[in-house]
């Protein structure tokens, strides 16, 4: 056995990094998927609401365990063996991109349908409307309950260790099992993962502190 020393917390802190890497890559594949998902749900194709509205449901309604499996053991026995990395990155994709739509969804429909009248009698056409109109009132309801997702996203890279990424938490498990003192390392564990999302999780409130205020 070895004993836990100060090097032990450094590798935890590295780890960290590849934590923070894996959620930018979900956050931002999320949000370029996710912005065509939510306009699709709000488009007056039928054919486009069932497609994105179908997406939403498969991804919500399966585990991002399953997705994971998926992503990194499917693919290799079809062929496709994937880098850990990649595999988490594109299973955390599809997993937020899910999730944004929805809310981007519900932040689209949430502009005051004289927005879009006030929009028609202008002439705009569907894109202007959108680019000059309705996004950037989305965009302001939309941030709040966006930096509070990334919070789940931030604590959901730990499942990826199950595909063998190294991210905090399973470099945690790798850490504890040299030194078998639990209580320490996930503690310590725990700790960065605090770290990593109180800034979000008050970032959150306030905005939508602010954006509650702003509408009153």
């Amino acid at each position: 056995m070895i004993q836990l020393s100060f090097n032990h917390l450094i590798y935890l802190v590295e780890a960290a990094r590849w934590t923070i890497l894996l959620s930018v890559i979900a956050f931002v594949g999320g949000a370029i998927v996710g912005l065509p998902i939510a306009l699709m749900r709000v488009s007056k194709s039928a054919a486009l609401r069932g497609i994105a509205w179908g997406y939403i449901q498969l991804i919500q309604g399966t585990p991002l365990l399953i997705v994971l499996f998926l992503s990194y053991f499917g693919l290799g026995i079809l062929g496709y063996k994937l880098d850990p990395l990649v595999a988490a990155g594109l299973s955390f994709t599809f997993y937020a991109a899910a999730f944004l739509g929805e809310i981007w969804r519900g932040c689209i429909e949430a502009v005051p349908k004289t927005q879009w009248e006030a929009s028609d009698c202008l002439g705009l056409n569907l894109f202007q409307q959108y680019a000059y109109v309705i996004l950037p009132q989305a965009l302001r309801i939309a941030i709040p309950p966006t930096v509070g997702f990334m919070v789940q996203i931030v604590k959901n890279t730990s499942l990826a260790s199950v595909i063998g990424f190294v991210e905090l938490a399973r470099a945690g498990q790798i850490v504890n099992n040299s030194t078998f003192e639990p209580f320490a390392i996930f503690t310590a564990v725990a700790a960065i993962y605090f770290v990593l999302c109180y800034p979000l999780s008050v970032a959150a409130r306030t905005l939508e502190r602010r954006a509650h205020a702003g509408r009153s």
